[in-house]
């Protein structure tokens, strides 16, 4: 096989792993906004830090309760246990910033400013895994920020500790995706998410106790907790098969996809209009994303 054939076949391979990741992470990101949304359902009775150990516990128990059905409980324990356990810290610190600047902040900015990481991404995967990114990958990159802007139209006011909470929130979710491409071959999903999830567990309880502890739970409130559960655990593998299936540069801007997502939530279950500029923005992001894969 000569050299231009073998570079050929391993162009259409890494096109089609890349085009394969991109359909598991916008699934991932649907996934993950079923979960916001349960989140909100479940935060008009209690309090948001009891709502998140309430939902990461029951994935956590999923995790658990799959590997004992399928004998594969030696899969939950990570091979590389200092970069899960990095990772894993990675998102606990991502969801508390992210939190804050959700209180600090309105839900526009804080939004626009959280979708920094795949821009972010791009740059640290570039930066530490080698990978390269077109300049027209590069423009569906920015693109896809700006389709976020147009759907959301952040106002704009006075900088504050929220800008740097998000800001923070999207740097440490850039790093803790880049992680993922750091992790070897015979490292199984299911360790990486499930370490995720007990320290994730542990972080929530530890905020929830220290912010007023647990109040009284109804069963539809559990009913609902342990389906977000579910959603959660499931967006997380997605997530984790995405970015070992891909590269990180490619799989990251899918993220903006989560507006979409969110929107079309929003108007199911919570009767929430669809603007045009918001319909605007979601072609923007959509274009966005085939200009990444190209």
């Amino acid at each position: 096989m000569s050299d231009s054939v073998r570079a050929a076949s391993v162009a259409d391979v890494g096109a089609s792993s890349n085009l394969r990741a991109a359909g598991i992470v916008i699934a991932a990101f649907a996934v993950f906004s079923g979960t916001d949304a349960l989140v909100k359902l479940l935060s008009a009775d209690l309090r948001v830090p009891q709502v998140t150990f309430m939902i990461t516990l029951a994935a956590l128990l999923l995790v658990g309760g799959r590997a004992v059905v399928t004998r594969g409980v030696d899969e939950l324990v990570p091979r590389q246990l200092g970069l899960a356990l990095v990772r894993a810290l990675l998102l606990a610190g991502d969801t508390l910033l992210i939190h804050y600047a959700f209180a600090a902040l309105p839900l526009a900015e804080a939004y626009v400013l959280a979708f920094l990481s795949p821009i972010l991404v791009a740059i640290l995967a570039v930066a530490f895994l080698g990978e390269r990114l077109s300049m027209i990958g590069w423009l569906g990159v920015i693109l896809g920020f700006a389709g976020v802007a147009v759907a959301l139209r952040p106002a704009a006011v006075a900088l504050n500790f929220g800008h740097v909470a998000a800001i923070g929130s999207a740097l440490l979710f850039a790093f803790s995706l880049v992680l993922l491409r750091k992790t070897r071959a015979d490292e199984s999903d299911s360790a990486l998410v499930a370490t995720l999830l007990l320290v994730l567990t542990v972080t929530a309880f530890g905020v929830t106790v220290a912010t007023g502890g647990f109040t009284p739970v109804t069963p539809r409130a559990l009913a609902l907790a342990f389906l977000a559960g579910a959603f959660l655990y499931a967006g997380h593998a997605l997530l984790v098969r995405a970015f070992r299936t891909g590269d990180a540069a490619v799989v990251a801007p899918f993220q903006y996809s989560q507006i979409v997502w969110g929107c079309l939530y929003g108007a199911m279950l919570f009767g929430a209009p669809i603007e045009t500029y918001t319909i605007a923005g979601g072609i923007i992001i959509i274009f966005s994303g085939w200009l990444v894969l190209k």
